[in-house]
């Protein structure tokens, strides 16, 4: 019975876990601009962050990224709130950038 008990607890934690490929996962808490974007925007912005082999390439496209967002929340009459670390950087941190 023990056994049996610790199996459904293995399977119902696979899925309970978030499937997320790759280290880097774009959340609300870590997009500046989340909820101004459309869920095809966030799948593509995740998709162009994982594409990057260089850091200027990366922080290029961010600063390109956060400029749109803050247009955005300026039509919406809302502040963005900053983010602590430059996902760049944590690219860079896990080798995913030259």
């Amino acid at each position: 019975m023990p056994r049996r008990f610790f199996l459904i607890l293995v399977v119902l934690a696979g899925y309970a876990l978030p499937a997320y490929p790759g280290p880097w996962r774009a959340l609300e808490n870590n997009v500046q601009g989340w909820a101004l974007m459309t869920p095809d925007e966030r799948i593509e912005h995740q998709r162009r962050l994982r594409g990057f082999d260089t850091y200027e390439a990366c922080a290029a496209y961010v600063a390109a990224h956060h400029a749109e967002m803050q247009a955005r929340a300026d039509r919406a009459g809302l502040v963005l709130s900053p983010r602590r670390q430059s996902v760049c950087d944590q690219l860079r941190a896990e080798g995913r950038l030259k």
